[in-house]
């Protein structure tokens, strides 16, 4: 029991201390990513530099699963409790695309949010969509840029693109023509859907708490009257009883 007691709180105070460095690689990821892309006339050494930073982040994720499954003394359960941990970091191995890199990273960086107790719900669903939205625009702007055929051609038009797909509106003005542009095109969606899910589900959760907090209210001004007409017709009696003693 100790043995375990020690191993959380060596993977709590691990993951404590690492938490806001993680989030500013990622927000230096983020950067990287969006540079080459956003200004396509950069230098070789500027894109290579975003590269090897690119990369750098993720190895610091990768080191950051590392020490946790180190930590911790069953680590067959780890595995198995954070496969989607173990995936996202063997991810860019397998094929080393950049979209790769950037699906393996935003993977990491929502679970590692997740695990933070003083970020809240709300915090973390709108830095899911900003995030979503902004990593989508710019993928699908890498993909369909120079595709023949393709239509999204400005980081405006990604951004109103990614902004439908999520919300699953579709006007239709807007759609990527190659493979990989339209698996972008699915992953956003799912997305969108899910995280309407969690607003939806917080929204109703909310109001529930909000009925049953009048309901329990509601009850106890009602055994606080039950209680009082007790009390008013033990002393009507007492009063009747000392009339007849009179």
């Amino acid at each position: 029991m100790e043995s375990g007691t020690g191993e959380r709180t060596a993977r709590e105070r691990w993951e404590r201390r690492t938490q806001r460095p993680l989030l500013a690689l990622a927000v230096l990821f983020a950067v990287a990513y969006a540079v080459p892309i956003v200004d396509g006339s950069v230098g070789r050494p500027v894109a290579l530099a975003c590269a090897v930073t690119e990369w750098v982040v993720w190895g610091a994720f990768a080191v950051d699963y590392g020490a946790r499954l180190w930590l911790c003394e069953d680590r067959r359960r780890f595995v198995r409790t954070h496969w989607l941990d173990l995936i996202a970091v063997a991810l860019p191995l397998v094929q080393p695309l950049r979209l790769l890199r950037l699906v393996s990273t935003l993977l990491l960086v929502g679970r590692r949010a997740r695990m933070a107790s003083q970020i809240r719900l709300t915090t973390y669903v709108a830095g899911s969509v900003v995030g979503l939205l902004m990593f989508g625009s710019l993928a699908v702007l890498s993909v369909e840029r120079d595709a023949p055929g393709g239509n999204i051609r400005t980081l405006g038009d990604a951004v109103w693109w990614s902004f439908t797909t999520m919300t699953t509106v579709g006007y239709g003005d807007l759609a990527p023509t190659t493979g990989l542009g339209r698996l972008l095109a699915v992953g956003l969606m799912l997305s969108g859907i899910a995280l309407l899910g969690v607003v939806t589900a917080n929204i109703a959760a909310w109001f529930l708490a909000r009925f049953e907090k009048d309901d329990a209210e509601e009850r106890q001004r009602t055994e606080a009257i039950r209680a009082l007409t007790e009390e008013v017709r033990g002393l009507r009696a007492e009063v009747a009883a000392l009339r007849e003693r009179r």
